[in-house]
């Protein structure tokens, strides 16, 4: 394992020996996968040049011990003590650094929220998480760019969908796919009856062109008038774009641009992340297929995820996390939320490999 280590150390130095000539400033491929590849090993090499300094220092100090002075043999068992807990936590933190990466990690993402079962209300919820996860990103300093929308005329939607770029997004909301079912009392309530909706939310890696190949003759391109609500707004030129992956059978519509160009060129983006994702499944026979597992039919039976109104509780299903601050929640302060499931998942990865330094 050590050998491991000094071997990934080893090829870090080199990187940022290669990304100092100054030649490198004319190969800006190979500047930027140098680049990136230097970012993947930068915390497991800084984890573990803490380990080695640390090591070094606890050995120090019981080498003050077997030194007869007991002035100094006092100080040093009580640096023993802080530096063996200080080892024990580098320890478990390269163990974790070490696992197996997920090759979507640092991958951007689409986010994809469809109304379920619920009727408007199930609409409403969709607008409402979408916002959540918009405020979230922007604490996390990550672009956030809608892509489509179908709304319902009701300030909800049936389907909304949007781009996230930042640093590592698809390692931090990977696990926020699946059904997220709310209860609470809809204003139309005469009742004050509680009612249980349901909403679908996917996140997909974002596929570049290299990541997916998709040949021209399996596209049908149709471009079309955009819907809109009338008067200035109201768009007179055929600029909306369905794109048709005949093979897979995928239908992909952009309509919120003016321009045919970026209505076609998102609507491309959400095809390959979608191919992508089919590939990827297809790739990984042992597991579940992925977009199901995160979308379900959303039937009210099925969730990962309650939002529960009225009681302002929030809890998820998977782990057993039950938080009572639902509107702090709701203005994308979910931190606690994904750093449980990240925690959660490692534990379960260290668990079934069963290694240790």
């Amino acid at each position: 394992m050590f050998a491991k280590l000094d071997a990934i150390e080893q090829r870090f130095v080199e990187i940022e020996r290669k990304l100092s000539e100054p030649e490198m400033a004319g190969r800006i491929a190979e500047f930027r996968k140098l680049s990136q590849e230097r970012a993947s090993l930068e915390d497991l090499v800084n984890e573990y040049r803490r380990y080695k300094r640390v090591l070094g220092e606890l050995e120090s100090n019981r080498t003050l011990l077997a030194d007869g002075d007991h002035e100094l043999a006092a100080l040093a068992r009580e640096e023993i003590k802080q530096l063996e807990t200080e080892l024990e936590q580098s320890k478990q933190a390269l163990q974790i650094l070490l696992l197996p990466k997920d090759p979507n990690d640092a991958k951007n993402v689409l986010l994809e929220i469809r109304a379920g079962a619920g009727g408007d209300e199930a609409a409403l919820f969709v607008a409402e998480l979408f916002r959540m996860y918009q405020k979230y990103c922007e604490t996390q300093g990550w672009r956030f760019e809608l892509l489509s929308a179908n709304s319902t005329g009701l300030g909800g939607f049936k389907e909304i969908i949007a781009e996230i770029v930042g640093q590592n997004v698809y390692s931090r909301l990977k696990w926020e796919g699946g059904v997220h079912r709310v209860q609470r009392v809809p204003e139309t309530e005469a009742q004050g009856r509680i009612h249980t909706s349901t909403v679908t939310v996917a996140i997909l890696p974002e596929a570049e062109e290299v990541d997916v190949n998709i040949n021209p003759v399996d596209l049908r391109i149709d471009v079309f008038r955009s819907g809109g609500a009338g008067g200035q707004g109201v768009n007179t030129t055929d600029s909306a774009v369905r794109i048709t992956h005949i093979p897979s059978g995928l239908v992909v519509v952009c309509q919120d641009e003016r321009s045919q160009h970026k209505n076609r060129d998102k609507a491309m983006k959400i095809l390959r992340a979608r191919l992508l994702e089919i590939e990827t499944e297809k790739a990984a026979k042992t597991h579940a297929d992925a977009r199901r597992s995160m979308v379900g039919t959303g039937d009210r039976s099925e969730r990962i995820r309650t939002y529960n109104f009225p009681q302002g509780r929030l809890t998820d299903h998977r782990i057993g996390l039950t938080i009572y601050q639902l509107p702090e929640l709701m203005e994308g302060k979910i931190d606690e939320i994904i750093n449980a499931l990240q925690t959660h998942y490692q534990t379960e990865a260290l668990r079934t490999q069963g290694g240790a330094l």
